[in-house]
């Protein structure tokens, strides 16, 4: 996987260079001091799930030659104090960060290849990252 680089230039404005060249500005909302003139970086992190859950649904879809016509993924992040969300288990100090997701189909599926849809979406890699321990080292 290639390098992200990201260099910062007004305010909280930041370019974001990846790939051969592609290029894409990020930004904070107005109410948080930014401009808006991109997506803030939780935007972004919603982003590649949905990004994610689509391409990878998508694809066993394909494979099985399902009528699948088109997807949408709904997300939002919402930020919780972990003493007070009650599924939490390992985090019991601090912050937890809920992500709320709904996925719908467009094609004539049966019910059945709608629920398997449904179980795929959790099984994409994005998904698997987020929901794994990440470690974050000095980059050499």
């Amino acid at each position: 996987m290639p390098d992200v680089i990201v260099t910062s230039l007004a305010n909280l404005q930041n370019e974001v260079r990846y790939g051969e060249n592609h290029i894409l500005i990020t930004d904070e909302l107005v109410a948080a001091g930014g401009e808006d003139a991109g997506p803030d970086p939780y935007t972004l992190l919603l982003a590649a799930l949905g990004s994610c859950i689509s391409m990878t649904t998508t694809l066993y879809a394909k494979r099985k030659a399902w009528p699948l016509e088109r997807m949408t993924v709904r997300l939002r992040n919402e930020r919780t104090h972990a003493k007070d969300c009650v599924e939490c288990t390992r985090t019991t100090e601090g912050y937890v960060h809920r992500i709320q997701r709904a996925v719908s189909f467009e094609g004539e599926l049966t019910d059945e290849q709608r629920a398997r849809l449904q179980e795929i979406a959790h099984k994409c890699p994005v998904h698997k990252t987020l929901t794994s321990e990440i470690v974050i080292t000095e980059l050499t």
